[in-house]
């Protein structure tokens, strides 16, 4: 490809509301242009890179013996219905409705689809297992579209859909699937986890996101320094103490704190750490509101909160006159000594090991210290309810617990016969008698695999792509202020030369000044520049350097075209 005849348009300036670099970046390289909110274009430069991660995406999926199809995006309420999705989806469904006033909407995702089109085409056992794919449009009306493509309203996705039998299949399928995403985020040249995950939304009995690491992650993942455990923080079991907790030792005293709300304020007051203190929320249950009680300087786990069978699938702190009809204090006095009997008193793991610890006093402006369970507060039970931290002890039992930041950018699931039973979707076992089938769903970002690579890969510079998504391998410049034509002949023939050993190369011939043509090729993430010059032609030279090194090298052409082989 010659630039001269190609639509490359990069910029300084990118607009205020571009908050992430991998937002910034592709503004300026020119790779995406924004329409609306959430919603981009694609350029001709942008469109390359995306397509080399669908192209590899599509490569192993066919590799694991998944089957390409395509699905409408526009998809009828009657099927969302059955499933009882077109309300619980929430606002994110983009619902809309045709001239004859019939209801659709815009796909998000395509569980739906999927099964209603393998309960008419399946028949029997005999055609199971069977794992349908697409590459293919989606959208969600998120509530505020930001950092790009990382989360736009519409993004490209690879989703899949697995059909079986029975558990084992499923389980062989999905391995199999989890295994394909490990080479495909190899191949791209990613530094990743595959983590355990919360079904979530999705549903399902088994889940693991793959995470791309980065500080602009929006995920935190939690990972073992002695094994290869690693799970998102919602996911991530926060084990019991293996200390026992010791025997009272002080006796329970009311003490003042006019104006100390926070574990901070307590801790420093009463000079205690706050690994001494135990906070207590108070939050809305399926019969009235539920106590949970951490340690001070821990956080509450909302997913892991939300399981318990007293509260409604979902962590919704309970408001403060909800509070005040129940207990008589305000949040920031409260604590689990004392609580109306009605209310159940659920402790995590490390709370519960604690003696002789601080906590509210349950009346406005106080706090107990020398509090103790079972003598002072009664536990309904112990659970795990909070975020790990690092350090903890890795759930596996080897090494300790760190912390880092991913993008999510895949997700498999177990989903079971969840969307099967809901849609009646059958087969004839062995026996000639119907059984429902057990489902996997299977999920790629394509486009949010650009954004996430960029996340990783960049400096001051610009991008810094690797290979496999490079939108060409490499930049042939030609530098020739004074026009002669032996150096044009000698860009024009490494240009050939290179094409034909099937090496993506692009000509820089747009005849720009040195230091912006190497700037637009740092910045758009070239692997690989080679110099054409004047000089380098008198001495029968190339000035070669590669996008992740800081200087350049002189080379011969046989030099060159061994190290690119």
């Amino acid at each position: 490809m010659r630039l001269s005849q190609f639509h490359l348009a990069t910029v300084k300036e990118v607009p205020a509301e571009a908050e992430l670099v991998s937002h910034k970046l592709m503004l300026r390289a020119g790779m995406i242009r924004k329409l609306a909110a959430g919603l981009y274009t694609w350029s001709p430069l942008g469109l390359r890179v995306l397509r080399k991660v669908e192209t590899v995406v599509r490569e192993e999926m066919d590799r694991a013996g998944a089957i390409e199809m395509l699905m409408p995006t526009i998809q009828p309420r009657e099927l969302w219905e059955e499933t009882g999705r077109w309300e619980k989806f929430g606002g994110q469904l983009l619902k809309i409705a045709d001239r004859k006033a019939q209801e659709f909407c815009y796909a998000p995702t395509a569980e739906e689809v999927i099964t209603d089109f393998a309960r008419q085409e399946l028949k029997s056992y005999k055609q199971l297992p069977v794992n349908f794919y697409q590459i293919q449009t989606k959208f969600r009306d998120e509530i505020r579209p930001r950092f790009g493509v990382m989360r736009a309203r519409e993004f490209l996705m690879k989703d899949a859909y697995s059909f079986h039998l029975g558990q084992e299949s499923l389980a062989q399928t999905y391995q199999a699937m989890y295994d394909a995403y490990g080479r495909i985020f190899t191949r791209l040249g990613l530094k990743f986890r595959a983590v355990q995950a919360d079904t979530g939304a999705i549903g399902g009995n088994a889940s693991h996101e793959f995470q791309v690491i980065a500080e602009s992650g929006e995920d935190a993942i939690a990972f073992s320094d002695g094994s290869d455990y690693a799970a998102n923080v919602e996911k991530a079991e926060a084990l019991a103490p293996t200390v026992a907790r010791p025997a009272p030792s002080i006796p329970l005293v009311r003490v003042d704190t006019p104006r100390q709300k926070t574990i901070d304020d307590v801790s420093a007051f009463l000079k205690v750490s706050p690994q001494q203190c135990v906070k207590t929320l108070l939050l809305k249950g399926r019969e009235g509101l539920v106590a949970l009680c951490l340690r001070g300087d821990h956080e509450i786990n909302e997913v892991k909160a939300g399981k318990l069978a007293e509260l409604p699938g979902e962590s919704v702190l309970a408001s403060e006159e909800e509070i005040l009809a129940a207990v008589g204090a305000r949040p920031g006095s409260l604590g689990p000594v004392g609580l109306p009997d009605h209310i159940p008193v659920i402790v995590d793991r490390s709370a519960a090991v604690l003696a002789d610890f601080v906590c509210g006093g349950n009346l406005d402006g106080t706090h107990y210290t020398g509090a103790n369970w079972e003598r002072d507060a009664r536990v309904t039970r112990i659970e795990d309810i909070r975020q790990v931290v690092a350090g903890d002890p890795s759930p596996d039992g080897r090494g300790t617990l760190q912390l880092a930041r991913g993008i999510e950018v895949g997700h498999v699931f177990q989903l079971g016969a969840k969307y099967a039973e809901a849609l009646n979707a059958t087969v004839l076992d062995d026996q000639g008698k119907a059984q429902v089938m057990l489902m996997g769903c299977y999920g790629i970002g394509v486009s949010r695999i650009v954004a996430a690579a960029i996340e990783q890969r960049h400096d001051d510079a610009g991008i810094r792509w690797p290979e496999a998504m490079a939108p060409w391998r490499v930049a042939v410049c030609m530098i020739n202020p004074k026009g002669l034509p032996e150096v044009t002949a000698a860009a024009e023939a490494l240009y050939a030369q290179l094409a034909e050993r099937g090496i993506e190369v692009v000509f820089d011939d747009r005849g720009l000044r040195p230091g912006s043509m190497f700037a637009d090729m740092e910045l758009i993430g070239i692997p690989h520049r080679v110099v054409v010059s004047e000089r380098g032609v008198a001495a029968g030279t190339l000035e070669y350097r590669a996008r992740d090194e800081a200087d350049s090298r002189q080379l011969g052409i046989d030099e060159l075209f061994a190290l690119l082989a």
